[in-house]
């Protein structure tokens, strides 16, 4: 059974870093592309990056390059997402989700595991 639990949301004002944290167990993650999507109130979940875990290729939605990053912990099983630069357009409820697929996507409906979600707020 796979878990993910994510942590280190919070309240942070405009041009602020946040780290975000995902604990992934219950399965050997090397076939895996692990993603972060994003929902706002009243919108729906978008993707925000993905890394593949072996390899380590990264894809981001345009309104994030050059101020995201996404990386992964072999030791600790662990998917990270370091925000820079936030903007409160950033606020949502990020979540942490993985899938065998073979190539990195995008579309939420492709992910097969998800964990509870962390919130984040960023204001002005």
């Amino acid at each position: 059974q796979v878990q993910l639990v994510e942590s280190g949301g919070g309240l942070v004002q405009a041009g602020d870093s946040l780290r975000l944290s995902c604990a992934a167990s219950g399965r050997t993650f090397d076939t895996y592309i692990m993603g972060w999507f994003r929902q706002a109130p009243g919108k729906e979940r978008e993707f925000v990056a993905a890394i593949r875990w072996s390899g380590g290729r990264t894809i981001y939605t345009d309104s994030v390059k050059g101020r995201f990053t996404i990386s992964r912990d072999y030791a600790k099983n662990t998917v990270y997402l370091q925000m820079n630069s936030l903007k409160p357009e950033d606020t949502a409820v990020y979540y942490c989700a993985a899938t065998r697929n073979l190539v990195i996507v995008t579309t939420a409906s492709a992910y097969n595991y998800w964990g509870q979600g962390t919130q984040v707020t960023v204001s002005s």
